[in-house]
C-alpha cells in the first residue's frame, strides 16, 4: 500500500453535503471495478452494486432513508448481497442440491462480508479520486420498499447504500475508540480492563463534539450506545431475509 493510500484512509470523514455535480462514467466506472477487486470468499463475490440515476427512485429511497444527501449526490450505488446468481447458473437438480447452503446463515454472513470488503474498496477510490462518500445503513429503515423499487429477485437483499459526490463541506475527522479497546492480544481482553480506554474515549468524544463546527453538542460514546440499544429499530429484517430464502437455518 502506498503512502497516499494509507493517508486516504486516515483522513476519512462521513460527507453528507455534496455540490450538484454529477460523476462520470469512468468515474463509476473506477469505483465499480475497484470495488470488484475486493477479497471474496471461494470466488464467489456474492454482492451487486445497483447504481441510481432514476430521480424518482432516489427521492423514494431518501424517503425511505429519511436523508436528503441519499438524493442529493453525484452518484448513489445501493450494495446488495446476492445468491440468486449463483443459484440460477445451476440446473434445476443442481439448484435442489445447493438451496440448503444458500438458506444457511454461513452464506449470509459470506454474502455480507464480500458486499462490505467490496463497499469499502469502492469507498477508499471514490475519496481517492478527491470525492466524498456516506455510507447509508439507513435505507434498510424500510427494507422491504426498497427491494420492491430495486425489483430484487430472490436471494437478493439490500445491505446499504454508497452516496458519493463532491464534497460541499469539510467536517472535522471524527474520533475513534483507543487502539487498546479495539486490538487485543491472543484472548478476549475483558470489559474491566477496557473500561478505563473506553471513559478515556467518552471524554475525548465529548470535547469533538463541543469544539466542532457544526452540530455541537453535549454527549458521549456511552451515552450514544445505551440510547441506541435502548430502542430496537428493523425488527422487520428477519423476516424479511427469511422471506428472500437468506438466513433460514
Amino acid at each position: 500500500m502506498t503512502i497516499s493510500a494509507i493517508d486516504t484512509i486516515m483522513s476519512h470523514r462521513s460527507i453528507r453535503k455534496f455540490k450538484n455535480q454529477k460523476l462520470s462514467e469512468e468515474q463509476i466506472q473506477t469505483i465499480v471495478t475497484a470495488a470488484q477487486q475486493a477479497s471474496t470468499s471461494s470466488h464467489v463475490m456474492a454482492y451487486t452494486i445497483i447504481g441510481i440515476t432514476d430521480e424518482s427512485i432516489k427521492e423514494q429511497l431518501a424517503e425511505i432513508s429519511g436523508q436528503p444527501y441519499v438524493k442529493d449526490n453525484g452518484h448513489l450505488f445501493v450494495f446488495c448481497g446476492d445468491l440468486h446468481r449463483v443459484e440460477q447458473i445451476g440446473s434445476n437438480e443442481e439448484r435442489l442440491a445447493m438451496q440448503k447452503s444458500l438458506e444457511s446463515s454461513e452464506q449470509f454472513i459470506v454474502m455480507t462480508i464480500d458486499a462490505a470488503l467490496a463497499a469499502q474498496n469502492a469507498a477508499i477510490t471514490a475519496e481517492g479520486l478527491g470525492l466524498g462518500i456516506c455510507f447509508l445503513g439507513s435505507l434498510r429503515n424500510d427494507v422491504q420498499k426498497v427491494n420492491d423499487l430495486l425489483r430484487l429477485p430472490p436471494r437478493v437483499i439490500p445491505l446499504f447504500g454508497l452516496a458519493v459526490g463532491y464534497p460541499d463541506q469539510e467536517p472535522e475527522l471524527k474520533p475513534r475508540l483507543p487502539y487498546e479497546a479495539v486490538y487485543h492480544h491472543n484472548t478476549y481482553l475483558q470489559i474491566e480492563k477496557q473500561l478505563p480506554f473506553i471513559q478515556q474515549f467518552d471524554q475525548e468524544l465529548h470535547d469533538y463534539y463541543q469544539i466542532r463546527t457544526q452540530n455541537k453538542r453535549k454527549d458521549t460514546w456511552t451515552e450514544q450506545m445505551v440510547r441506541k440499544f435502548s430502542n430496537p429499530i428493523r425488527m422487520d429484517v428477519a423476516p424479511f431475509l427469511k422471506m428472500k430464502n437468506v438466513n433460514k437455518q
